[in-house]
């Protein structure tokens, strides 16, 4: 028996929030399929499916083993609408708890300017001075508005 009911007709309709986590999940799935994350977009992609329609800052780390492959994805502090702390501590001991060597820091703007702050700049730095002690690099720190902010693209890591 063939359905022809329209994406909207069905009885319950799929919200944008679990179409957006289905495309990061698809995403992810073709990550770990195909290898590392090799450059900022693919991160990027990913992370704007995960982050963009959140009204609330959101401070997120991708965990990557050392070649560049995802070993999970962790929203780690929830803020207000232009805020969230962020503590060095937590992300280490994520860090080390995954045996990660690697690590993308992500947050959204939900204002939707992506131009990272002052805050944004002066946490990339706290986060690289802790991760370094126990040698674990920060490949990259994205920040999700209407476009995206990449730190390595713009020379910031």
């Amino acid at each position: 028996m063939q359905n022809n009911k329209s994406l909207y007709e069905f009885d319950h309709p799929v919200s944008d929030e679990q179409i957006l986590e289905a495309a990061a999940y698809i995403i992810a799935q073709k990550q770990f399929r195909h290898g590392a994350l090799t450059c900022p977009k693919d991160s990027e992609e990913f992370l704007r499916h995960k982050l963009t329609l959140i009204e609330h800052e959101v401070f997120a780390v991708l965990f990557l083993d050392s070649q560049n492959r995802i070993l999970e994805y962790k929203e780690l502090f929830r803020g207000t609408i232009n805020a969230a702390s962020v503590y060095p501590r937590e992300v280490v001991k994520e860090v080390l708890a995954l045996n990660a060597a690697s690590v993308i820091l992500a947050h959204n703007h939900p204002s939707g300017v992506s131009t990272p702050s002052q805050a944004d700049k002066l946490i990339t730095t706290k986060l690289q001075q802790a991760l370094n002690l126990i040698d674990v690099s920060i490949l990259d720190h994205i920040i999700i508005g209407e476009t995206s902010y990449s730190f390595a693209e713009h020379g910031l890591i």
